[in-house]
């Protein structure tokens, strides 16, 4: 099957019932003068451009532990043209609603071409996919005197830009694109919310454990710049960076990210949160996500945002964390949150009599990161007249002695209708329930499909749809841990 866009024509592959094209560049080559540039228009090809596998990976730092890297493997695919894209369609005729998924990976790792996000389970039903790479860490997010902020979330909007121009080709209505997105990319799903820049492309949105508080003043950015600038003995501008090899890079910006998040120098104190991630620049992205949020940003998009009830639990139980954390440990990592630890972790125990500390952690850190500002970002929404669709994915897996909980990434297989893909399988076991996994994306293809996924929206009510074997909408779920936080984020 042949595809033929002013780009180019492109020939994908037939798996089944379902049509592919994959690694199509949505932007030219990040490279030399590209490296640290906005991203421009692709260039267009003569002939007919193979796209029957998936094209480059974006270059990122080996940040993630062992552990989690080989729970959730990143593809690494080797190549220039690492701005590219992935189609699944049922059809190149018709006009269908489009899902554009942003991977996660905390801005540093991760990958579109990742296989438990193959789009074939959504063509099935009528939605055309498309997954996307963008660039990541200093390339993407790092702030630089002399070059534009936020590479990685222009890249996004480039690919979406694209999509709108060229997706009818591919069966897609260019009106009817849900952006969507897991942890970063879920983070940056509701940034480009935010973004000036976003409108007109985007009619609907899906935030999966994320939200709109991770960004950084410029301020807080310059010192991850600056920081940069010392480990590798020059000035941090992009000029000079241009000149430094990939693997130094890498290597420097690993340092950076762990000496920064260590948690032992009070100068990088604001460093609770992720280093490298959106910058509010004034430009690209001039207001604070909740804010805009508040302030009707966004409005015209359709959002479903949720998060799982044990997000934390991937960082505690597949570590050993769980079997060694006591409750000193306990105390330093609430500390590191800016808050009265003590008084935090007594409000919990009051709810939680008999968690331990590892479960502690789990409850704390989960509503800190994810729970607590994804349900403020409703409530800005709310409060500027444009209501969302809340849920919580709560199933709970037996694996790790049945201490992993629903944690983050574990949904992801289930959206995509993907359990047979090893990818994530050490989490969720073998013989997970497909009866959820045709639940949950079937909730997703109506969301996509109709913008309503089934339940309430969160208001006054706070209604939130608990996603489990039998789910079930619940009214303001363990409303303690929201008044936890009441003055404190």
């Amino acid at each position: 099957m042949e595809v033929t866009i002013p780009q180019g024509t492109f020939r994908g592959a037939r798996v089944g019932d379902v049509l592919t094209f994959k690694g199509i560049p949505y932007a030219d080559a990040p490279v030399g003068a590209l490296r640290f540039a906005a991203p421009e228009p692709p260039p267009p090809h003569e002939g007919v451009r193979d796209a029957t596998a998936y094209g480059p990976t974006v270059s990122a730092p080996p940040q993630r532990s062992a552990v989690i890297d080989a729970l959730l493997p990143d593809p690494v695919r080797p190549g220039f043209d690492g701005l590219n894209l992935n189609i699944w369609t049922p059809d190149t005729a018709g006009s269908r609603p489009v899902l554009v998924w942003i991977h996660g990976g905390g801005f540093v790792t991760g990958a579109g071409s990742t296989t438990a996000f193959d789009g074939a389970a959504f063509a099935r039903d009528g939605v055309v996919v498309v997954t996307i790479n963008y660039r990541l860490a200093v390339e993407g997010f790092l702030l630089l005197p002399d070059r534009v902020a936020n590479r990685g979330l222009l890249d996004q909007l480039a690919a979406l830009t694209w999509i709108r121009d060229n997706i009818a080709a591919f069966g897609g209505d260019p009106g009817r694109v849900t952006v969507a997105g897991e942890s970063a990319g879920a983070m940056s799903v509701l940034t480009l919310l935010a973004m000036p820049r976003s409108a007109g492309l985007i009619r609907r949105a899906i935030s999966q454990s994320g939200d709109g508080h991770h960004v950084h003043t410029a301020e807080v950015a310059s010192i991850v710049t600056r920081e940069l600038g010392v480990e590798l003995g020059l000035e941090p501008t992009a000029e000079s960076l241009e000149t430094v090899p990939v693997e130094a890079l890498h290597q420097a910006t690993n340092a950076v990210i762990s000496r920064l998040s260590a948690g032992k120098d009070p100068r990088f104190a604001p460093f609770t949160r992720l280093v490298l991630q959106p910058v509010i620049d004034g430009d690209t992205l001039p207001q604070h996500p909740v804010e805009a949020a508040r302030a009707g940003a966004g409005s015209e998009v359709d959002l479903m945002l949720g998060w799982n009830a044990q997000e934390y639990g991937l960082f505690c139980a597949p570590t050993g964390l769980v079997d060694t954390l006591t409750d000193e440990a306990l105390h330093g990592t609430v500390a590191r949150l800016g808050v009265d630890a003590g008084a935090v972790i007594s409000a919990y125990r009051e709810q939680l009599p008999d968690a331990d500390p590892a479960e502690l952690f789990v409850a704390i850190q989960s509503d800190w990161f994810c729970r607590v500002p994804s349900m403020r970002y409703a409530e800005a929404r709310h409060a500027a007249g444009t209501p969302a669709h809340v849920y919580e994915f709560a199933w709970q897996p037996e694996t790790f002695g049945g201490r992993l909980g629903a944690c983050h990434t574990l949904e992801i297989p289930f959206v995509f209708d993907t359990l047979a893909d090893p990818w994530g399988e050490g989490l969720r076991g073998r013989g997970a329930p497909q009866s959820l996994a045709d639940t949950v994306h079937s909730t997703w293809v109506r969301f996509v499909t109709e913008g309503d996924p089934g339940w309430p929206v969160y208001d006054d009510g706070r209604r939130v749809c608990r996603i489990d074997i039998d789910s079930v909408t619940v009214t303001d779920p363990d409303g303690y841990r929201r008044r936890v936080w009441d003055g404190r984020l």
